[in-house]
């Protein structure tokens, strides 16, 4: 039997709908955590409901921003669904990420609350404006997380003033009525990386999310029999349709930690062990359990939906993939953090032997429409290049606090607004839109969008350095490899044990440069620019 879910018309928040799976479905396996333990629908209801009791108690308004850096697990859940029950948006942060990095975005946004793994307690460090309001300390245990955790600083926590993440728990849960909530709302900030070196906070309503959400249920069929894989950290945008579309039909949401999910092979012994029925990931995940996670020894009979985004996809590990696992329907999702998936392609099977190009990016989604622009904003003949630009009812709100850049990637056309995607495609009348490339410096790697931009401001920041600059080069292996040109500061000495030492303080792992070149002076133009180009022919293999 099927669980019983509201009518579209009514839904007014990511609440709504998993409150109506909550009355559905109250008995049934909501989550199973990293390290074995579960929650029903009922408990972890109950759970969201005292944090949000919490935050309305501690002053935590409507509007508000909840920050959390959380290991992945049902505490990190209960303050996601938590602080939109109390109308607030919920901001995660990169666990294993950069500690100046995450207090940049946490501050950025002036969250009210923060609760924050008693492991990363660095976070609070050089902490310049104030500490947020309510700030509460989550230990290990309380998270449902299965990876090792770091060493906890007691004098740091006891100087913070943080609360008992357990007092959180015992709260008295929240009496709020469904009917204040709004579309308007903001669900939640995701923050991607910026050319400037400040991370920007993509700012989505709860309209945009319900919008998305309601069309996975009408693409992909979600069941309340499925075990859906939650592999992308709370942080990425991916996370969107592993949570909420798990929880809006009674499915079990099944979460993978940050160590097992880097593991091919150990993953794919999980994958078929935990019966997971459907998949969302990164194509650079799903290549590397084709070439290392020796899929063929596993059954992974239960798995019937495997969806892909973030990035291009290569063929030959495609046609591996699916191979070994031919029963399943694959889609091809696109969209950036700013509209969610916007365009999507259910990869036709078998992939033909001759066939050597990525697939298409595909169609808009029903609540979305595209158009194709050139450099004047003209729209293009089909078949021509240009870049693609969005419209609908998921379509982001804006940047948090950046009004600059909301002037730059949106325009008022057809009585509409569309959103600037910064994507290069070319319109095919029957496949539709085929993804050509960026038309700036930002890159798709490991699924997240990184402007190169960041990784030089990040660089500078190093004081034996004069300069960097920084490219991409293609990698067949791994889509792309970013390579760093730097130059010393007079009297200083550079290595490249020093310099990744510096990185892995100052920059997330995928930001994280794979190759070094020293200089004694960067390239410059004859406008005293630094030239890429030069950089580009001088890293050119051969």
């Amino acid at each position: 039997m099927g669980s019983r879910t509201v009518a579209d018309r009514d839904v007014t928040s990511l609440c709504d709908l998993f409150e109506a799976s909550v009355r559905a479905n109250a008995d049934r396996t909501a989550v199973v955590a990293p390290d074995g333990s579960t929650l029903t629908y009922a408990e972890l209801n109950d759970r969201a409901e005292r944090v949000a009791g919490f935050l309305r108690a501690r002053g935590v308004a409507p509007g508000d921003r909840v920050g959390f850096c959380l290991p992945k697990g049902t505490a990190s859940l209960a303050v996601m669904l938590g602080a939109m029950k109390a109308r607030a948006a919920y901001v995660p942060v990169d666990w294993q990420g950069p500690a100046a990095r995450n207090r940049t975005i946490l501050a950025d946004c002036g969250v009210a609350a923060l609760f924050l793994g008693e492991e990363r307690s660095d976070v609070l460090r050089e902490w310049t404006a104030g500490l947020p309001k309510t700030l509460v300390r989550v230990p290990r245990s309380a998270t449902g997380a299965a990876d090792a955790g770091s060493a906890v600083d007691p004098g740091v926590w006891w100087r913070s003033g943080a609360l008992a993440y357990a007092d959180v728990v015992a709260h008295a849960p929240i009496k709020a009525d469904p009917r204040t909530r709004r579309r308007t709302d903001v669900a939640y900030i995701l923050y991607t990386s910026g050319s400037t070196g400040v991370p920007k906070g993509v700012t989505l309503t709860q309209e945009n999310a319900v919008a998305f959400v309601q069309w996975c249920s009408a693409a992909l069929g979600p069941r309340p029999t499925d075990r859906v894989s939650s592999h992308a950290p709370f942080h990425f945008d991916l996370s969107v349709l592993d949570v909420h579309v798990a929880l809006r039909h009674g499915a079990t949401l099944v979460l993978i930690g940050e160590e097992l999910g880097k593991d091919p092979k150990s993953l794919a012994r999980f994958i078929a062990q935990q019966r997971i029925t459907m998949w969302y990931s990164t194509p650079s995940v799903l290549a590397l359990l084709v070439e290392f996670g020796a899929l063929e020894m596993h059954d992974f009979s239960a798995l019937r939906t495997i969806c892909f985004a973030g990035e291009v996809f290569p063929v030959p590990a495609l046609r591996r993939l699916t191979g070994q696992i031919p029963h399943a329907a694959y889609f091809n999702l696109y969209g950036p953090t700013e509209t969610n998936v916007c365009t999507f392609l259910q990869v036709p099977l078998p992939i033909p032997d001759e066939r050597t190009q990525p697939f298409p990016i595909g169609h808009p989604c029903p609540h979305c429409e595209g158009m194709v622009l050139d450099e004047k904003r003209e729209e293009v003949v089909r078949g021509k290049e240009g870049t693609l630009w969005i419209t609908g009812r998921s379509v982001f709100r804006g940047y948090w606090n950046r009004p600059d850049l909301d002037k730059g990637v949106f325009l008022e056309r057809h009585g509409k607004r569309w959103y600037d995607t910064g994507d290069v495609v070319r319109e095919d009348p029957r496949d539709g839109y085929v993804f050509v490339g960026r038309k700036d410096r930002m890159v798709k790697r490991r699924g997240l969008r990184i402007e190169l931009g960041e990784i030089e401001v990040a660089l500078q920041r190093n004081p034996a350095l004069r300069e960097a600059a920084v490219i991409v080069l293609g990698d067949p292996q791994t889509g792309v490899k970013i390579r760093a040109h730097v130059s010393a500061r007079k009297g200083s000495e550079l290595s490249l044990v020093a310099l990744k030492r510096f990185c892995s303080a100052a920059l997330p792992v995928a930001m994280s440069p794979d190759l070094f070149v020293i200089h004694d002076a960067l390239p410059r133009t004859s406008t005293d620019k630094i030239d890429y180009q030069a950089l580009q022919k001088h890293a050119a293999p051969g």
